[in-house]
C-alpha cells in the first residue's frame, strides 16, 4: 500500500474531504463572486455534455471533476465511461454529463483543470512504471509538486502504478547535506535523528562511496544516492549486500526515461524522480455540449 492510500484511503471520509477542500478551492479562486459569462445562458436551461481525450493518456481525476460539478449545482449528473487508471485513446470520450447549463459552464474549466493536471502525472508516472517492468526497481515521486496540489499529484502517482516517496515533511525524515553538515557528520546526524524516537522513517542522503560506508556503519536503514554514475550505483549496490545490516538503496539525480532501466537494472531498491510531478503537460481534454433543451 502506498504512504497516500495509508493516509487517505479511497473512498475514506478523509479521501472526500481532501478532494471536497481542493474543489471548493479551485471554484472559488475561478468563479470569485459569481459567473458572469454564464449569466449569457438562460437559468432554464439544460445540456448534454461530454468530455472527451485529444491524446493517449492514463485518466485520473475523476473524483474532483466530480466533486467540481457537484459543488456548483448538486443535480449535476455525470457517468463515467471508463475506470479511473484506464489507458485512453484520442478522441475517446471519457464521461457524459448532464444538467444546468450555467452550472456546466461554470465548473468547466475547474474540473478540467484537474483531470488534465492529475492525468499528466499519472501518465508519466506509468511510462517510467513500464520501462523499469521485470527488475526490482520501485518508481517514487518527490516533494518537487505544485503548490496546493501536493496530495493530489502523489494521489495521480500511485494511480500511474508509482509510489510515494513521503507525502510531506511531517511525513518523514530525509538527511541531507546540509543537516550533515550542522551535525558534525552521518553518525552525529543519525544519533540524532534515532534519538526523536518517531514512527516515521528516516532516511540520509549520500554523495559517494565513503559517506555510504559512514551511513551503513551508523545502522541507517534507508539511503538515497544522491547523482551516483552507474558504475557507482553498482558499487553501493555491492557494498550494502556485503554490509552486516543491508539498507534500503534509493537513487536519484539526472534520471529520466532514457537512463532509468539502466539504473534500475544496477540494483537499487527504489528510484525516484522530481519529473514526474514537476515537468509535466497538461494531458488535452475538451468538454463539448452536444444537446440542449430549454
Amino acid at each position: 500500500m502506498t504512504l497516500f492510500n495509508q493516509h487517505y484511503p479511497s473512498g475514506s471520509e478523509a479521501f472526500k474531504a481532501l478532494v471536497h477542500a481542493q474543489a471548493q478551492a479551485a471554484l472559488s479562486e475561478d468563479i470569485g463572486s459569481g459567473d458572469l459569462t454564464a449569466l449569457l445562458v438562460s437559468d432554464k436551461q439544460t445540456v448534454h455534455a461530454t468530455i472527451v481525450a485529444r491524446e493517449s493518456a492514463i485518466i485520473c481525476g475523476q473524483d474532483w471533476v466530480n466533486a467540481c460539478f457537484q459543488l456548483v449545482n448538486k443535480n449535476v449528473e455525470i457517468s463515467w465511461l471508463i475506470n479511473e487508471g484506464d489507458r485512453v485513446s484520442p478522441d475517446q470520450i471519457l464521461c457524459k454529463i448532464y444538467g444546468p447549463a450555467r452550472a456546466l459552464l461554470s465548473a468547466e474549466r475547474c474540473a478540467l483543470n484537474f483531470l488534465q493536471t492529475l492525468s499528466s502525472t499519472a501518465t508519466e508516472t506509468r511510462k517510467y512504471v513500464d520501462t523499469v517492468a521485470g527488475t526490482n526497481a520501485q518508481i517514487l515521486d518527490t516533494r518537487k509538486t505544485i503548490p496546493q496540489l501536493r496530495l493530489a499529484q502523489k494521489y495521480a502517482v500511485t494511480v500511474g502504478g508509482g509510489h510515494n516517496q513521503r507525502l510531506a515533511l511531517y511525513d518523514g525524515i530525509l538527511i541531507k547535506e546540509n543537516h550533515i553538515a550542522a551535525a558534525g557528520g552521518i553518525q552525529q546526524v543519525m544519533q540524532q535523528a534515532l534519538a526523536l524516537n518517531t514512527d516515521k522513517s528516516i532516511q540520509i542522503e549520500v554523495e559517494d562511496l565513503d559517506q555510504l560506508a559512514q551511513a551503513l556503519a551508523a545502522d541507517a536503514e534507508s539511503i538515497l544516492l544522491d547523482n551516483f554514475s552507474h558504475d557507482l550505483l553498482r558499487a553501493a549496490v555491492k557494498m550494502n549486500q556485503q554490509s552486516a545490516k543491508k539498507a534500503v538503496l534509493e537513487a536519484s539525480g539526472n534520471i529520466n526515461l532514457s537512463n532509468v532501466r539502466e539504473v534500475a537494472l544496477t540494483g537499487v531498491d527504489r528510484i525516484s524522480i522530481g519529473a514526474l510531478t514537476k515537468n509535466i503537460k497538461a494531458i488535452d481534454l475538451s468538454m463539448r455540449i452536444v444537446d440542449s433543451a430549454s
